[in-house]
């Protein structure tokens, strides 16, 4: 084993501004997908922890925020720096983590940089705009911190899921505790801390506390706390949006997607089957955003579900340490699942074209042809390296297929006639459509966010973070008060 890399400040601590141990929570231990074995023990926290973070984080947002934006732009380009010294060590905890392969961890931290930038460019933009009024009176919309943000981020692309609501909730003067998931608690928020502090980000406005649901519930309650983001299940979704609002914070959701690519009759049927493999297998796919259903013209349909079949027997899969390009799945019990969703499609008269076996944790890539709705691999999100072909005849009819189901998070569109292809595109119900892509893209500068079971309607990243991480407040001047006439 890695002896280096389980060498850290966060060995058996959490994150205030400084290491130190948790109250009584004792200690996560960190287990490596690829292997099944302990990887590094860290502090877990509890919800007395959340109680003093929030407390401090509060106490220490005041002055953040009088800093002025320049002054936070400075740190945050800072901590874009540091994250980029770290690029090695952070691929490897990726890797060892959370099962990336090594160019899905490469890109992970290149994205991570980019969205710190982004939110130091963020934090110079202009914060309010003059309002008409008399001419006595100067009237101004500003944006102010919300206060303290609580974040809540998932295991898949831990680093970039937590760190682009961290980034910009800093840059709009916010302080932030961080509830990365206890399964990459070193990857989803240690390493973002250690980026700050060699920043200077002054203590106080950061801290990290892995845990279990009851820390995640401690967020969604605590007084100190104004806002949660939550990335995860839809499931888990409801029942933050639920609590959170109970509590009258403001809640930005980004659950889960069922994912439709749409092959025309006239698409190149390579290029096809190139985008399709990447958005379906991308680590293990283990992706909000991973295509989870193939729609392909019925012209077309032998011929991408042959190309399909050939790619997944030529990927390598195992130990991303190795080399392999398709890694283990988070833990046995996704294994279990996705294997279950897999056997009751074919049960239910969907073609096992190959794969649906795994070793260990690591299941082999998949594809399932002739799938319709009603199958579980068509209508459930499954989290797991399988691609999902159904074969349409008409544009109506793929629209349809497409549109079936609750979620709508992201949409590709592949075709030879880009007026065609965007005209489709326009009729899909998600929060984001991709004309000759697949569905697995996200930019730090775009907005971020689904319909229905994809989320609350909220966005995160580019133009959407003003929105989501300050609120208006309307401040006018006069040169004296009125003479109100009582």
């Amino acid at each position: 084993m890695d002896t280096q890399m389980m060498d850290g400040p966060w060995s058996g601590r959490l994150y205030t501004g400084a290491w130190t141990p948790a109250l009584a929570g004792g200690v996560i231990d960190v287990v490596e997908p690829a292997t099944g074995r302990p990887l590094i023990a860290v502090g877990r926290a509890e919800p007395a922890d959340v109680r003093a973070a929030a407390r401090a984080a509060a106490a220490a947002q005041a002055d953040w925020a009088a800093r002025g934006g320049e002054a936070r732009a400075q740190v945050l380009e800072a901590a874009a720096r540091a994250l980029a010294d770290m690029a090695e060590v952070v691929s490897r905890w990726l890797m060892r983590e959370s099962g990336s392969s090594a160019p899905k961890a490469a890109v992970e931290g290149q994205h991570a940089v980019g969205f710190v930038r982004h939110a130091a460019a963020m934090a110079l933009e202009p914060g309010g705009r003059i309002l008409a009024s008399t001419p006595a009176r100067t009237s101004v919309a500003e944006r102010v911190p919300l206060g303290v943000v609580g974040v809540i981020s998932p295991f898949n692309f831990p680093l970039v899921l937590s760190i682009r609501a961290v980034a910009p909730a800093l840059a709009a003067g916010n302080a932030v505790v961080l509830k990365p998931d206890p399964r990459t608690p070193v990857s989803g928020g240690f390493l973002i801390a250690q980026a700050f502090a060699a920043a200077g980000l002054p203590p106080g406005l950061l801290h990290v506390l892995p845990g279990g649901a009851e820390v995640g519930q401690a967020l969604c309650a605590d007084p100190d706390i104004a806002m949660i983001t939550f990335t995860g299940s839809t499931g888990a979704g409801r029942k933050v949006g639920e609590l959170a609002g109970r509590h009258l914070k403001r809640v930005q959701l980004e659950l889960g997607g069922k994912n439709p690519l749409l092959i025309l009759e006239d698409a190149d049927v390579e290029l096809a089957a190139a985008n399709a493999a990447w958005g379906a297998w991308l680590h293990q796919g283990q992706i909000c955003m991973s295509t989870g259903r193939i729609l392909v013209h019925e012209g077309l349909h032998d011929a991408l579900v042959a190309r399909l079949a050939a790619k997944a027997q030529a990927l390598p899969v195992g130990d991303p340490l190795d080399g392999a390009i398709i890694g283990p799945l988070i833990d046995p019990g996704q294994v279990a699942r996705v294997d279950a969703i897999v056997k009751a499609s074919v049960a239910a008269g969907a073609t096992l074209v190959t794969g649906g076996t795994h070793d260990g944790r690591c299941y082999a890539p998949t594809v399932l042809a002739g799938v319709t709705p009603g199958m579980p691999a068509f209508d459930e999100e499954i989290f797991g390296p399988v691609a999902v072909v159904t074969a349409f005849a008409t544009e109506d009819q793929a629209v349809d297929l497409a549109n079936r189901g609750d979620y709508g998070l992201a949409a590709g569109v592949i075709g030879g006639s880009v007026d065609r292809a965007t005209r489709v595109g326009a009729r899909l119900r998600a929060g984001h459509v991709h004309i000759n892509d697949q569905t697995v893209v996200a930019e730090p500068q775009a907005p971020f966010g689904g319909m229905g079971a994809s989320g609350n309607g909220s966005r995160i990243s580019g133009p959407a973070n003003w929105e989501e991480f300050s609120t208006w407040r309307w401040v006018t001047t006069q040169p004296q008060a009125p003479a109100y006439p009582m």
